[in-house]
């Protein structure tokens, strides 16, 4: 099924509402933090532990191949957002705020590990 029509609705079917979900999140953030970068490593955050909960479940259980497709790739994959956290710390230092943007780059790749590996953990266990 690599590469299927059933795979891309799949995926399609999924992103649609976890890009929905990013924008909401993101702007529910950002009226409480000065920074919109604040909502962006939320749900990457989010995501990332998502994720490794979705692989270590597709592993260890007899999850379908569908499922991994539409909420991993599709749901997950459109709620995470790499380019623009790229975009936020290329912001971060354009504007001379280097320290937060290597903060910022730090909590955010450490955060995303620690969460990838606590949703792996979880979903090995499950």
């Amino acid at each position: 099924m690599a590469g299927s029509a059933p795979e891309a609705v799949l995926v399609g079917l999924g992103a649609i509402p976890g890009a929905w979900l990013r924008l909401k999140v993101v702007n529910h953030f950002q009226p409480m933090v000065p920074k919109k970068h604040w909502g962006t490593f939320v749900v990457n955050v989010v995501a990332c532990f998502a994720l490794g909960l979705v692989l270590a479940l597709n592993e260890t259980c007899t999850a379908s191949t569908g499922i991994a497709l539409l909420m991993g790739v599709g749901f997950f994959g459109s709620l995470s957002t790499f380019s623009t956290f790229a975009v936020e710390l290329l912001n971060e230092l354009r504007a001379g705020q280097a320290i937060t943007a290597v903060v910022l780059a730090l909590a955010s790749i450490g955060a995303g590990l620690l969460a990838s590996a606590l949703g792996y953990g979880l979903g090995t266990h499950a």
